[in-house]
């Protein structure tokens, strides 16, 4: 597991100090900690008067559940001074999860890596990685503190998105006490908790629960009903009239299901990609390590929240699934 020391993180206070221009970014398809924690990076940055990039390859659209923030200033094509900027990767487990543009890495001075992914590969030439962390966003509001960056409204906010998504809502097992203290201390600092819920947790598009639908509408049980798998096809996407980020929360939904200790989403991405499907991980139970089985596949992520590439079948890969689970199961 990979851990943070003093001199982890006073080696990135010392490279970010040193630099003068920054190119930020984070993995494909990210999540709420992944663009709370770019947002948040950036305008820290800028306030300590650097210049900063925010950039993201894909063309994919970003989550509308985060359409509240502002990223106005994220850029999808890379800057024509890219080999003279320091790269920053938040909430990177490993370089690949950066998708087809991770050979920047070879095209800037040097890398800088920031997360709390406890299998975090170290890529980078000086990394921060706290896997006790709740989230990215924690380990950057910790960074902050070191740098002198005042923790305004407009950095507290999304460091709060990061943080209740991450945690789900402070419901799971990475809820510290140390989280829940930094949950007050960015509501005290002008986080909006009723912006962030409504924005987050009610503004479902109508295409997102149709998708939604079809997905509980294949779902199917394994392992006497430790384990729930379903899928979602290309034409799923094309026929409701969603993009790939809709697909984020629908794993969630089926974790819930009584007695699952594990549930696998695997979908078609409707633009195609790298890889022909992607498959979500999630576990109900600490004693159940869902990266282990993602790791199998060149994948990787949390024990309670990872995935994985695969050009194999929806049938392949529910086998390997279920054979996974069944030997990775306490």
């Amino acid at each position: 597991m990979a851990t943070t020391t003093a001199a982890d993180r006073a080696a990135v206070v010392a490279a970010i100090r040193a630099g003068d221009r920054f190119l930020l970014t984070t993995h494909e398809n990210p999540d709420g900690d992944a663009l709370g924690s770019l947002l948040a990076l950036h305008r820290a940055l800028v306030a300590l008067g650097k210049d900063s990039v925010m950039f993201l390859g894909s063309e994919a659209p970003l989550p509308g559940e985060y359409g509240f923030l502002d990223f106005a200033e994220l850029q999808r094509t890379l800057p024509a001074d890219t080999s003279e900027r320091v790269l920053l990767a938040v909430d990177c487990a490993n370089e690949s999860r950066i998708g087809a543009d991770a050979p920047i890495l070879d095209r800037v001075p040097s890398t800088i890596n920031i997360d709390h992914h406890h299998d975090n590969s170290r890529f980078g030439d000086v990394n921060l990685v706290d896997a006790e962390a709740s989230s990215t966003g924690e380990v950057l509001r910790d960074l902050f503190h070191e740098l002198g960056a005042k923790l305004t409204p407009e950095l507290a906010e999304p460091l709060y998105v990061g943080l209740v998504t991450d945690t789900g809502r402070f419901q799971y097992s990475n809820t510290t006490p140390k989280a829940l203290r930094l949950a007050a201390e960015l509501v005290e600092a002008g986080a909006d908790v009723q912006r962030v819920f409504q924005g987050v947790y009610e503004s479902i598009q109508f295409a997102k629960l149709k998708l939604l639908a079809r997905a509980l509408e294949r779902a199917q049980v394994h392992a006497g009903g430790a384990l729930v798998v379903s899928y979602l096809l290309r034409d799923d996407f094309v026929q409701v009239g969603a993009v790939e980020p809709y697909s984020e929360g629908i794993i969630d939904t089926l974790r819930a299901v009584e007695g699952a200790e594990m549930a696998a989403l695997i979908r078609e991405p409707p633009r195609g990609g790298s890889a022909a499907r992607r498959i979500s991980l999630r576990a109900s139970r600490d004693e159940l390590d869902v990266s282990a089985i993602a790791r199998k596949s060149g994948g990787g992520g949390h024990p309670q929240a990872a995935g994985f590439s695969s050009d194999d079948s929806i049938e392949e890969i529910t086998a390997f699934l279920v054979q996974s689970f069944s030997e990775a199961r306490p």
